[in-house]
């Protein structure tokens, strides 16, 4: 029995180039390119415009690894397509950012500004002093870039201060009134 995930094919969108070499995998695009080395006993192939990955056999942990694969093929195909982005919202009275060069200057009320800059492969975009846009084509590297800027200050529960992603909602606690 094959995985559930793993079975459905991954659709080459125009303007994308796949190459398979045995286990090797690489994907090229108009934002850059990609590579994979498939796990052993699960084969790719593309089939009508499509990449179709199957397992060799039936063992439990390459119906694991199915899924996973597929998973990552997926999104590395969206990447070099269409790429990734993440948006943090600054807030909080004088937190702010600033273009400082190719990082990000940040004031989060500490006694010092924070300068981020970006890892390889990664651009930040900055629409105003309150909004961080992390763009990339590797969905994980644009995930942990953006983690490690909302980690300089998380958002706090009381007034929601800090740095937040713009989908997320923080639960806000009662002060000392509050009863």
């Amino acid at each position: 029995m094959a995985s559930h995930i793993g079975k459905l094919p991954v659709t080459i969108p125009d303007g994308v180039d796949v190459t398979i070499k045995g286990q090797s995998f690489s994907v090229k695009g108009p934002k850059g390119s990609d590579s994979y080395e498939i796990p052993e006993g699960i084969t790719a192939k593309v089939e009508d415009q499509s990449i179709v990955l199957t397992p060799v056999d039936d063992e439990r942990t390459t119906r694991a690894m199915h899924g996973l694969a597929r998973s990552l093929v997926a999104s590395m195909v969206q990447g070099v397509h269409s790429g990734f982005s993440k948006t943090l919202d600054i807030v909080g009275t004088g937190y702010r950012a600033q273009k400082k060069g190719k990082g990000i200057e940040f004031s989060l009320g500490y006694s010092h500004t924070i300068t981020v800059d970006p890892p390889e492969g990664i651009e930040f975009e900055l629409p105003n002093a309150n909004q961080v846009i992390v763009k990339g084509n590797d969905k994980q590297a644009v995930g942990q870039a953006a983690a490690n800027i909302r980690k300089l200050r998380a958002p706090e529960p009381y007034k929601g201060k800090g740095i937040k992603y713009s989908d997320e909602h923080i639960v806000r606690k009662a002060g000392k009134a509050g009863k």
